[in-house]
């Protein structure tokens, strides 16, 4: 297949894992609602996704090395099409928590495979171009999904938002099993999962970019998370949660445009991930002097912005001392900053207090720059 058609599938299937996540933040209350559970509760079943996603990020990374690319994207869109059903059916709040965590661990099949994909076909500056051109695409997808997530729980209820996701990872795998190629190389040599792990966990730099992607996006998605409560608690319609998702877009590609712009007058990866917490941090105290106005979503801008600033510098550069394992090694990584954002996303649900959240994360990021060294970039 040609590059274009494969760049076009490419970029859904990226999209899919955060669509899925954000399709779902509208229906929290209504969850809360129909299995008389409270906001904190309701809110943990993002905590879980993150951490089901995590694990999903190792098992899909491997996979694709073991049996190919393309029967591990087959098989991780299936099994979230299964769990969607079972979610749909679910009739106890503890059934619907299990289907989201099957389901979190089945998407996490778009985001690995997919990057894994990508790094087959394209090399260096070309790669550069492609994952620039996604992340614009994953810029919208938020809004994309924030905007309809709400509109079918206001028409559907939560089981409107399953059976829409339902019906996407049908698509996405007609649409994979149609177009999408296998392009392992074969006789890969092996790379030992548990050599990598022992090497990379007695690696400080590692655990600070863990700590810097975990906290960056605590900080976002604990807006997805708590969101749906501070609107419902300051008396807006529920649906105006949705449209804030498109103003939120505008501040990631803002973020996205002016990190681009920075780059090229000769900041670096340290230098942009410093500016970014600090950016971050102010929204977090905006957002915390507004916390009783609808105008708290106008602060949480600079918090998306930090976040398109902060998240391709750091993992542009994560990963330089492993260039012998790159596979393995970012699905390491990915399971370890996902356990740390499901840990906090846990402690945001338990606190209800998003101005806070979005405080702590932001000094955490911007003390570990102040601790990091210029070796780092």
């Amino acid at each position: 297949m040609n590059n274009g058609k494969l760049l076009l599938l490419a970029i859904a299937l990226l999209m899919f894992p955060q669509l899925a996540q954000t399709l779902y933040s509208p229906a929290l209350g209504d969850i809360s609602r129909a299995f008389a559970v409270s906001a904190q509760t309701a809110g943990q079943t993002l905590a879980v996704y993150f951490l089901a996603f995590a694990l999903g990020v190792v098992t899909w990374g491997r996979a694709c090395d073991r049996i190919g690319r393309r029967p591990s994207m087959l098989a991780g869109l299936a099994l979230y099409a299964l769990a969607c059903a079972l979610g749909m059916s679910a009739r106890t709040f503890t059934a619907l928590l299990l289907a989201q965590a099957l389901a979190a661990f089945a998407a996490a099949v778009g985001s690995v495979v997919t990057q894994t994909v990508l790094r087959d076909r394209f090399q260096g500056a070309q790669l550069a171009q492609v994952f620039s051109l996604a992340g614009m695409a994953l810029a919208v997808s938020p809004a994309l999904g924030l905007f309809s997530g709400a509109s079918l729980v206001q028409g559907f209820g939560y089981r409107g938002v399953l059976g829409a996701l339902l019906l996407l990872a049908l698509v996405l795998w007609a649409w994979s099993w149609r177009a999408l190629p296998e392009t392992r190389t074969p006789h890969l040599p092996a790379v030992s999962l548990w050599r990598t792990l022992a090497r990379m966990l007695r690696d400080p730099g590692i655990w600070r970019s863990a700590l810097w992607v975990a906290a960056f996006n605590v900080a976002l998605f604990s807006y997805y998370s708590l969101g749906p409560f501070l609107f419902e608690r300051l008396g807006v319609d529920a649906s105006w949660f949705g449209y804030s998702g498109v103003l939120l877009a505008l501040g990631s590609g803002v973020g996205a445009w002016l990190n681009q712009r920075l780059l090229r007058v000769g900041c670096n990866a340290l230098q942009l991930i410093r500016l970014a917490a600090g950016i971050s941090l102010l929204g977090g105290i905006g957002v915390w002097l507004l916390r009783e106005n609808v105008a708290f979503v106008l602060p949480m801008l600079l918090v998306v912005l930090a976040f398109g600033m902060a998240i391709p510098n750091i993992l542009g550069v994560a990963l330089k001392q492993y260039p012998d394992c790159l596979g393995t090694a970012g699905a390491l990584l990915g399971l370890l900053y996902y356990l740390l954002i499901g840990l906090g996303l846990m402690l945001a649900a338990c606190s209800q207090a998003l101005g806070e959240t979005l405080m702590a994360c932001s000094a955490l990021a911007f003390l570990l720059t102040i601790l990091t060294d210029q070796s780092f970039v």
